[in-house]
């Protein structure tokens, strides 16, 4: 049994027979600059009742030295993962004297040894159960405490927690920084940051309440930082969410953290909140990339409520964290921000993130039932981020935005810092709408898959709208048509729909948009005049959420073999030019890219390829000096490039400075363009050493790496595979690049001859790595077979490996079965 995996039924019965009442953590990560020093020392003290008399506790690391048991020591059971502690009291006092290690993986405590400066920086990452890599531990969301942490750091360093430090003793060379103690809170949200940071400090202030601010980076990231706007997103969610809770931020200070190498986007701890670094762009930045940035701030903020103050019991409940966490970042950056489009990019973007989780045979329900922490860790996903926002939405519709927040209200009210289900949440909204919410669940929350929409005439002519998988929607259905050289709605009808054939009378109209506003979740699609309009016109419709509409519809049928994917690179190459929101632009230009890629024949690809190559030139040429778009194109063009030679002259123009007037070529976009031209053959490896002395960071490192992968020559790419493979120095974001370079240029040619070996190494990565490692290698590596044969074979065989690993093969078999099955369409 491999005990690090945690069951639902084991935790479950550890939190009936053991209360945690307090636990302090002290770590010793003096040693942490000393890059030979692989570990730190980590004591943790655990005060708990229990009406049990043997039980565990979790710890991941390097070694197990001593236990203290009520004053009494015990000889150390240690498997790797736990702890066992016998002869339990009705109250305890457990010590846990114990080495962690220092991470490189992005899991626990990871450290960062910054090369623009030489400095070392630090910092945790545990959702959904890697605290323990950190501290002994009850590693499950229902067993909260205060939490007091203790550290010492080297002097100089910025030292964070969740909570306020209360004392600082100074010595020669080091600091020892105490905490205030949380309020209770779960293991997995616990934060600590340490290292030679660069702060900007803020404050939150209503009437006589006031919230100390921090916004941090890297020193060498100190110019690229904007502070500024960061601070004002956060008081405006602050001031929205303070207002829609009607519940106070509880947690003291705010402080939010950009930190390298990060796995997620960001993580909400209470009081320190971690934010990938890829949100601080190194020079040029789109207008979507700040709104991007934004909606995660306040995604973060929402889950200081939904997810902090009140938690799920076990991860079944996921969803009510980060469902609504996801809705209330597109809610409030609409709300309260000057990123008033937010739904635009949830309804082109987010939702499809979701139409695609959802078509998968590993789909579940948005309530899901997770058996252990392998499962758990793979639903954070499309269904429990994405559907379950866009579910909400449809619910704010069906019940009313003031019942739903009251809803809310109530639920805070009556669940704070305790843990909750499905059912808590329920009957709240039971109690304000007035509405049947256990239906709404069963339809919604505890069901898989999605409805498609589509018209139909009757023999009588009547129109009818047909729903595959039927289940109840409140929608809008409008209808468009010019208005000048515009295209704009002219009526709109609302209905609610539950049966799979619905009769409709709708007005003759050029385009007619099925879910008009976006507010069900649910595929649209065009009947064959709106097809035809938007063919010719798309760029014309004048509202920015039909644009939206529109531009998922296309997609979703194209991914579904229902439109030829040279019609839709058709529509692209014609409108998406022209398209002025930013969010939108960098959507399609990306389903574009995938589509000329994965869904256009052999026969034809070469043709469409050179074709979004100077589709991508052209619109970079034309593109307004300074803006979103130019930024836009830039950076599709690099990476048309890597497929294409054909402006290979041009990339280097580019690198040398002859480069459209106001574009800015920021080192992200130097190292897109030299990718390229490694990719192609047109670089080398002095090229590459040469761009790295001019960015010799962490971002510039990785990037070279990547490029260096690039190269189109088979003993490269052998080095590469076996790099990811069996190099385990390697962090995260250099596995990441390894992976990249293999696959780079989309050479069959070069790589195909691993597929075989990719097979018979995943049992045996999933076993020895851990799990996020692992997961980037066997999605990442999967081969782009003509055929599933293999990957059918290895399911075949493999009846009884670990559930998890199972389903991210099953996942890859699905798409790479979905391109065949286009493809093979359009022969």
């Amino acid at each position: 049994m491999d005990t690090a995996n945690l069951t639902r039924d084991e935790t479950a019965a550890r939190s009936a027979a053991i209360t945690a009442r307090s636990i302090r953590v002290e770590l010793d990560l003096t040693g942490a600059p000393e890059r030979a020093r692989t570990g730190f020392p980590t004591v943790t003290t655990l005060e708990f009742d229990a009406t049990t008399t043997t039980t565990w506790v979790d710890f991941i690391g390097e070694s197990v030295q001593r236990v203290v048991l009520n004053g009494e020591e015990q000889e150390v059971v240690y498997d790797g993962a736990r702890i066992a502690l016998t002869g339990l009291a009705a109250s305890n006092v457990a010590v846990v004297h114990a080495v962690g290690t220092y991470s490189r993986s992005g899991e626990g405590l990871h450290r960062f040894h910054d090369p623009a400066d030489d400095e070392t920086y630090l910092y945790t990452q545990y959702e959904p159960a890697d605290s323990r890599r950190v501290m002994a531990c009850f590693e499950q969301p229902d067993m909260k405490s205060p939490f007091t942490f203790v550290i010492d750091a080297p002097a100089g360093w910025e030292v964070l927690s969740n909570q306020v430090q209360t004392r600082v003793v100074p010595g020669v060379g080091v600091q020892h920084v105490e905490f205030a103690p949380t309020l209770p809170i779960s293991s997995y949200i616990t934060a600590v940051a340490a290292g030679p940071y660069t702060r900007v400090d803020g404050e939150w202030e209503r009437g006589d309440k006031k919230i100390a601010l921090g916004v941090l980076a890297r020193r060498s990231l100190a110019p690229y930082l904007e502070a500024g706007e960061i601070l004002e997103v956060t008081r405006q969610g602050l001031d929205f969410f303070s207002d829609a809770f009607a519940y106070p931020y509880p947690w003291g200070k705010y402080d939010q953290i950009f930190v390298p190498e990060y796995n997620l986007g960001a993580m909400e701890n209470p009081g320190l909140v971690t934010f990938t670094e890829a949100y601080l762009a190194r020079g040029a930045a789109t207008d979507s990339q700040r709104a991007a940035r934004a909606n995660t701030i306040l995604h973060e903020m929402a889950h200081m409520w939904f997810g902090d103050l009140v938690t799920m019991r076990w991860w079944d409940d996921l969803w009510l964290k980060e469902s609504f966490a996801d809705y209330m970042g597109a809610h409030a950056s609409a709300a309260a921000t000057r990123f008033t489009d937010a739904w635009v990019k949830f309804a082109a973007s987010r939702k499809a993130w979701a139409y695609q989780q959802d078509q998968l045979p590993t789909t579940h329900p948005i309530v899901a039932d997770i058996a252990d922490l392998e499962a758990a860790k793979l639903n954070f996903d499309g269904i429990t981020y994405a559907k379950g926002a866009a579910v909400l939405k449809q619910l704010v519709a069906f019940v009313g935005e003031d019942a739903f927040f009251e809803g809310a209200r109530r639920y805070f009210a009556a669940h704070a810092f305790g843990n909750t289900t499905l059912d808590d949440l329920l009957s709240q909204l039971n109690a304000v709408s007035g509405r049947d919410m256990d239906e709404w669940s069963r339809a919604w929350l505890q069901t898989t898959g999605m409805s498609t929409l589509w018209l139909e005439a009757e023999p009588d002519g009547a129109q009818v709208l047909v729903q595959s998988d039927p289940r109840p929607h409140r929608l809008r259905i409008g209808t468009y048509g010019f208005d000048g050289d515009r295209i704009v709605r002219r009526e709109q009808v609302a209905l609610d729909i539950a049966d799979e054939r619905t009769g409709v009378d709708l007005p003759e109209a050029e385009l007619i948009l099925l879910n008009d506003d976006d507010l069900t979740y649910a595929k649209a699609r065009l009947d064959a005049r709106s097809l035809e309009t938007v063919e010719e016109s798309l760029s014309l419709i004048d509202d920015s959420l039909a644009r939206a509409q529109v531009w998922a519809s296309l997609w979703n049928a194209t991914r579904d073999g229902e439109l030829d994917p040279s019609r839709y690179l058709a529509i692209v190459r014609r409108h998406a030019p022209d398209e002025p929101n930013s969010g939108l632009l960098v959507g399609v230009v990306a389903n574009a890219a995938f589509a000329v890629r994965h869904f256009v024949t052999e026969r034809l690809r070469e043709t469409e390829q050179r074709a979004w190559v100077e589709t991508a030139f052209e619109s970079l040429l034309r593109a307004d000096a300074g803006s979103d778009a130019q930024l836009t194109w830039a950076r599709a063009f690099a990476a048309a490039s890597a497929y294409d030679d054909v402006h290979a002259v041009e990339l280097t123009a580019m690198l040398e400075g002859q480069v459209p007037e106001g574009l800015p070529v920021d080192p992200d976009l130097r190292w897109q363009l030299l990718t390229a031209l490694a990719t192609t053959g047109h670089a080398s490896a002095s090229d590459i050493a040469a761009e790295l002395e001019r960015d010799d960071t962490g971002d510039g490192r990785t990037a070279a790496r990547r490029a260096l992968a690039s190269r189109p020559d088979a003993a490269i790419r052998a080095a590469a595979w076996e790099a990811a493979w069996n190099d385990t120095s390697l962090s995260n974001d250099h596995l990441d690049a390894e992976i990249a370079g293999f696959r780079a240029g989309g050479r069959r040619d070069l790589v195909e001859r691993y597929d075989g070996e990719y097979f018979r190494r995943i049992a045996e990565v999933w076993r020895t790595r851990s799990i996020e490692l692992a997961r980037r290698l066997v999605i990442g590596l999967f081969p782009a077979s003509p055929t599933v044969d293999a990957v059918d074979a290895w399911l075949a065989q493999n009846e009884s490996a670990p559930a998890a690993l199972r389903r991210l093969v099953i996942e890859q078999r699905d798409h790479l079965a979905r391109e065949i099955r286009v493809r093979a369409l359009r022969r």
